[in-house]
């Protein structure tokens, strides 16, 4: 039933993706503002800030877009974007996407536990393995909008996941992280989150 549904989601998210076609050049020049908490190269040196070197371009696209609009409320990012055009958000996301993830280490405590969820899911909850829509190495699917993982700090994973889990992040196709993530107690999240850090 899993693999059904992967196969359905992946479908639809692939009809559902923003179109990307920046200019990495250009966007470079428009992420002043950005560095400051993502740092120049996308690999932010805070842990609340997500890394966005090597994401997916059409997902960080998808993302600002989400955020500009409001359909993702972030806080820290509230009308940074609302004087930037389509144009420039298609370079911005060029420019990071260009960029090399910096990886980081995985809590020795939490290695156990989160490879297992990561790579073959919990059964007994009914959650898939991460592997499945992240892939093997956590560099996503483009075509399908499922991020790269590998690499992004954990606690802003951590976050992610436990936002996904009370719905104040809504803005995953189908309700798939929502679903996911409501099955996942605090420690799996973790667990999962510093795995994460750690694969790359």
């Amino acid at each position: 039933m899993n693999k059904l549904l992967i196969s359905l989601l992946l479908t639809l998210g692939i009809t559902g993706m923003a179109n990307a076609a920046g200019d990495a050049a250009a966007g470079q020049g428009k992420t002043a503002v950005c560095a400051a908490c993502h740092s120049a190269d996308g690999n932010s040196m805070i842990a609340n800030f997500p890394k966005l070197a090597g994401q997916h371009e059409s997902y960080l696209l998808k993302q600002m877009k989400d955020i500009k609009s409001g359909a993702r409320p972030v806080v820290e990012m509230t009308g940074l974007l609302d004087n930037l055009s389509d144009q420039d958000l298609e370079d911005i996301a060029a420019y990071f996407s260009s960029k090399k993830i910096q990886g980081g280490k995985v809590a020795k405590d939490q290695l156990e536990l989160g490879q297992q969820i990561y790579r073959a899911g919990l059964a007994s909850k009914a959650v898939p393995a991460c592997t499945a829509c992240h892939a093997a190495n956590g560099q996503g699917m483009s075509a399908a909008g499922f991020p790269g993982l590998s690499g992004q700090h954990a606690a802003y994973s951590e976050k992610q996941l436990k936002d996904f889990r009370v719905g104040a992040r809504n803005n995953d196709p189908q309700a798939m992280m929502r679903d996911i993530a409501a099955k996942l107690s605090d420690v799996e999240i973790k667990a999962v989150s510093s795995y994460l850090q750690g694969l790359y």
